[in-house]
């Protein structure tokens, strides 16, 4: 990997971890536990569709990691891990078959494969399986805040290169 690319999936990592500081600041949206708006997100996705998926992979996992550093809570990892990790893979194989007009959807059910890792995670750590009863909320959820952050990556997407630094 050349210098370049590791100063722009540095930055991007940087950018993603601050997103999700600040949000981890705001009053929750839903009296739900593990509901929120995933800013963060757009990052990845973002990442993913302009780079790549290993990538993103990269990006969404250093996030993660800083993210429960800085935070000081390490059972966010096993969370946000298993919930990550469901998003990241649906969002690769999305990117196959979605064109850049359509990271939207990319966004939902990348959210919602994220509710669904956290939810089994969830159910793994805690042997209780009442709080399936939640998932119908958070994938409700997931739908809303997914589309708006795949609607987000999407402009960013399609604004083109980013990176591109003109001498004008």
């Amino acid at each position: 990997m050349n210098i370049r690319k590791t100063a722009r999936l540095a930055l991007l990592s940087a950018i993603a971890l601050t997103i999700f500081m600040v949000e981890a600041q705001l009053p929750p949206i839903a009296p739900i536990p593990g509901i929120k708006l995933g800013l963060a997100n757009i990052v990845t996705v973002y990442t993913v569709f302009a780079i790549g998926a290993r990538e993103g992979g990269a990006v969404l996992f250093v996030r993660i990691f800083l993210g429960a550093v800085f935070a000081g809570n390490f059972s966010t990892i096993l969370y946000s891990g298993a919930g990550g990790l469901c998003a990241i893979l649906v969002t690769i194989v999305l990117k196959r078959i979605l064109t850049k007009k359509q990271l939207w959807v990319a966004g939902c059910l990348g959210a919602m494969a994220h509710s669904l890792g956290q939810m089994a995670m969830a159910v793994l750590i805690t042997r209780t399986l009442e709080l399936l009863a939640w998932l119908p909320v958070m994938l409700a959820a997931s739908v809303v805040t997914g589309a708006f952050t795949g609607l987000c990556a999407q402009y960013l997407v399609n604004r083109g290169n980013i990176w591109k630094i003109t001498s004008k």
